[in-house]
Order: C-alpha cells, then sequence, then structure tokens
C-alpha cells in the first residue's frame, strides 16, 4: 500500500489506448476523490492538448507532450491539490520519470484489447485511416508495474469498472 505525503496532492494517472474508458472513468471517480482525498482538479490530455495547442503525434512528439503532461502534474500537486489525469502517454520510460518526479503517484492501467477498441470503432482514428495509433502503427509500451489494473472488454458498465476502481483505490492507497 501506498502512503500519501501530506504536503502534495496526489495524481491519479489514468492510461491506456484510446477508447479504453478512461476519461469515462475519471469523471465518474472524480466525486469519490473529491470527497476523500480534498481538492481535486479532473482533466484529459486532450483537454491539455486543446489548452496548449500541443500538435504532434508522431511517438517524439507524444512522449514529449507526456512530459509536459508531469511537469503539469508537478505544478498542480506541489499546491495540494490532486489531479485525475487520463492520458494514453504508453511510453515505459514516461511511467519511470512519473513514479520519479511525481510524489503522490497513483498509475491507474484500463486495460482493453486493441481488436475490441477497432471493432466497436468509437474513436475516428479506428474508422478512417490514420498515422500514428497507438495499438495500430505505435507499439504501445504498457505499464509494467501499474499500482491498478482495471480490465474493460465492454461487457460490465462503467458504474461496475467505477466501483472496481474506488475498491482498489481505497486498497492500495492510504492517507
Amino acid at each position: 500500500m501506498k502512503k500519501k505525503n501530506k504536503k502534495y496532492g496526489t495524481v491519479f494517472w489514468i492510461t491506456g489506448l484510446s477508447g479504453s474508458g478512461k476519461t469515462s472513468l475519471a469523471k465518474k471517480i472524480y466525486p469519490f476523490i473529491r470527497k476523500k482525498y480534498g481538492p481535486t482538479l479532473i482533466i484529459s490530455g486532450n483537454d491539455l492538448r486543446d489548452i496548449f495547442g500541443l500538435k504532434g503525434f508522431t511517438r517524439a512528439e507524444r512522449f514529449q507532450i507526456g512530459r509536459k503532461y508531469n511537469k503539469f502534474c508537478q505544478g498542480i500537486i506541489k499546491n495540494e491539490i490532486n489531479i485525475i489525469i487520463s492520458v494514453v502517454g504508453l511510453f515505459h520510460k514516461l511511467h519511470s520519470i512519473n513514479k520519479k518526479t511525481l510524489k503522490n503517484y497513483l498509475e491507474i492501467f484500463i486495460k482493453s484489447k486493441i481488436t475490441t477498441l477497432t471493432r466497436s470503432k468509437k474513436k475516428f482514428f479506428y474508422r478512417k485511416k490514420t498515422n500514428n495509433v497507438w495499438g495500430i502503427d505505435l507499439k504501445p509500451e504498457f505499464p509494467k508495474k501499474p499500482d491498478i489494473i482495471i480490465n474493460n472488454n465492454f461487457k460490465k458498465n462503467i458504474d461496475h469498472l467505477k466501483k472496481e476502481l474506488i475498491k482498489k483505490i481505497t486498497k492500495n492507497y492510504s492517507e
């Protein structure tokens, strides 16, 4: 079990392939996190891309954007504010940097099969041939040792997954 450093907020880093349910789960757990751990910001990697005008989608550009997300999280948590961030960011090196530089870091991996995601075609880039898509032409580096894994095969509804995630957060993280 991880113990919280009370001088900092916590980063709840939710990662996984596009369309795996990261942002939906982030929104679902937000009220619980805010109530249990205090002031909390919720944001997605797509929101940050829009806010800061981040355009690159090559592997190298994606890694640099992931580093910017890390710096953003550092700035938030040093003010004793938690952040729930849903981001693809599938680089072993980025996960390692996060573990070293983010004082209170909880890595949550939403595991989904790329075949299920492409069949559902929820994301436009799974419907139309697009370059630099994780799991299609970019090889994802799934977290080696995430704190929490949620398997999303889309057979359970989002509220069931929310309850499972909250239970695992409660079990794996203490104040």
